[in-house]
C-alpha cells in the first residue's frame, strides 16, 4: 500500500508544481497574453500578434512570438520579456488588488518590464494608471507580494 502510495504522488507530483507556478498567471488553455509577443512590447515598442510556430514554454505558460529572433530572445532571458504581475492588470492590481483581464495592446514599460491593463467598455486603465502612476505601481508592487506568497 504504500508504495502505491508513493508511486501516485511521484506521478503526481509534477502536476502540482506546475499548478503552482501558473496560479498567478494570467493564461487560458496556458496561453499567455492571448496570443501576443512579449518580446514585441520591449524590442519592437508595440504590441505584435504572436505566432505559433514561435511558441515558447516558460514553466508551463505558452508564449507566442512573432518571429525566429524574439523567439530565441525569449529563450535566452524569459525574466527580461515576461509581463509583471503574471499579465494582470497592473492598475487593479495597485488600485484595489484584484487580478482583472488585460487587453493585451493595452501596455506600457516601466523601468524595463512590460505592464499590462484592462481597456474594454470606454474603460481604458492605462489613462487612470498614468494619473497616479507612482502611489499605484507601490501599491500594485505590495498587492502582488501578499497575492503570490
Amino acid at each position: 500500500m504504500k508504495n502505491i502510495f508513493t508511486l501516485i504522488l511521484v506521478f503526481l507530483l509534477p502536476f502540482f508544481v506546475l499548478a503552482q507556478k501558473n496560479e498567478h498567471r494570467n493564461l487560458e488553455n496556458k496561453l499567455a497574453i492571448q496570443g501576443y509577443d512579449p518580446v514585441s512590447y520591449i524590442e519592437q515598442k508595440k504590441a505584435v500578434k504572436g505566432k505559433k510556430e514561435f511558441a515558447v514554454n516558460v514553466n508551463g505558460a505558452i508564449y507566442y512570438t512573432s518571429s525566429e529572433k524574439n523567439k530565441e530572445l525569449l529563450k535566452k532571458d524569459p525574466a527580461k520579456y515576461e509581463p509583471v504581475y503574471g499579465g494582470w492588470c497592473a492598475f487593479a492590481l495597485g488600485d484595489y488588488g484584484e487580478k482583472v483581464e488585460i487587453n493585451p495592446t493595452t501596455f506600457k514599460i516601466i523601468d524595463g518590464k512590460t505592464h499590462l491593463f484592462y481597456n474594454k467598455f470606454f474603460n481604458n486603465t492605462l489613462t487612470s494608471w498614468n494619473k497616479n502612476e507612482v502611489k499605484l505601481k507601490k501599491s500594485a508592487d505590495q498587492n502582488w507580494k501578499k497575492l503570490t506568497n
